[in-house]
Parts: C-alpha cells; sequence; structure tokens
C-alpha cells in the first residue's frame, strides 16, 4: 500500500515539475515589436515626438477645428493625408487617433465632439490605404487640455486630433 501512494506522490510530483513551467511560460507576454529605423525616421519626418503615450504628433500648432465644428478644412485634409501616405509608406498601419476639445460647453457635449473630431481624421487617414479597423478612435474631451483655456488661443489650441502610433 505504502508503495502505492509512494508511486502516486511521485507521479504528482513530476507532473508538477513539468505543468508548473508550462503554465509560467504560457502566462508571459510576447513583447511589443520595436520599430524600424526607417519608421523611426519616418515619424520624425512628419513632426512625431516621442511621449510617454507612444509616437505622437499633436496638431494644437495647427488647429484642425474652429469653435463647435468637427469638419477638417481643405487644407488640412491634405496634411493629414500626407501623414497617413507617409506612415503606410513606411509600414506603419495601426494608430490611435486622440480628438480633443475645449472648456466650452458640457462634459458630455464635448465628449461627443472630441469623438466626432477623431473619426473626421479617421476618414481622411482611410483615403490614404488605413484600414477602418487599424484606426482606434478616441475621444476625450476637455480632459487633457495642452494649454490654459482662459484665453480664446489657448483654447483654439485645444480643439484638435493627436495622432499617435504605439508600436514600441
Amino acid at each position: 500500500m505504502l508503495s502505492n501512494l509512494q508511486a502516486a506522490g511521485s507521479r504528482c510530483i513530476t507532473a508538477a515539475v513539468i505543468a508548473v513551467p508550462l503554465a509560467l511560460a504560457a502566462c508571459q507576454t510576447v513583447p511589443a515589436p520595436k520599430l524600424t529605423a526607417v519608421q523611426v525616421e519616418a515619424l520624425q519626418s512628419q513632426g512625431f515626438q516621442l511621449t510617454e503615450n507612444g509616437w505622437e504628433l499633436d496638431f494644437s500648432e495647427k488647429v484642425l477645428f474652429g469653435l463647435d465644428e468637427d469638419v477638417i478644412s481643405a487644407d488640412r485634409q491634405v496634411a493629414v493625408q500626407r501623414i497617413g501616405r507617409a506612415l503606410s509608406g513606411a509600414g506603419i498601419d495601426h494608430v490611435r487617433l486622440d480628438g480633443h476639445t475645449d472648456d466650452s460647453g458640457s462634459a458630455d457635449y464635448n465628449q461627443q465632439l472630441s469623438v466626432r473630431r477623431a473619426q473626421a481624421v479617421a476618414n481622411v487617414l482611410a483615403t490614404t490605404g488605413f484600414q477602418a479597423e487599424s484606426i482606434q478612435v478616441r475621444g476625450l474631451g476637455k480632459s487633457k487640455p495642452v494649454v490654459d483655456n482662459r484665453t480664446a488661443a489657448g483654447r483654439a489650441e485645444n480643439r484638435r486630433v493627436a495622432i499617435v502610433v504605439t508600436i514600441e
């Protein structure tokens, strides 16, 4: 009887020795792919900067939207298309678009407006070959201003969409 218990215990220990490393290996995350030198160069040539969010292009210095607007002007569409072609040409095919507003209006309205702004940029990027499922659209409303909203110039700077490349 004792030998049967010892044999069973030995099998359990052997199974545990095999199963634990396999289980731990399954829990490990695969490291994210790194950008190539060509991709980094393409991002930098378009004005992207590495931030805590990833490679980010923020149109705050080139206001995309007027007060209470979610339509991109023709000259800004050309700029977004140029950026989309440059990213696609470098093999970057996934982006996140973060829409923002100034602090005029209610939080709920600004949230919806920021999503519409990000979607407007997504629609333009789609004309350059980006697949809709490769574009993440987020509305951040008035939660992340880049400058103070107390002046008209400051509010204009906050009406923007940031393009973020998070592969890194």
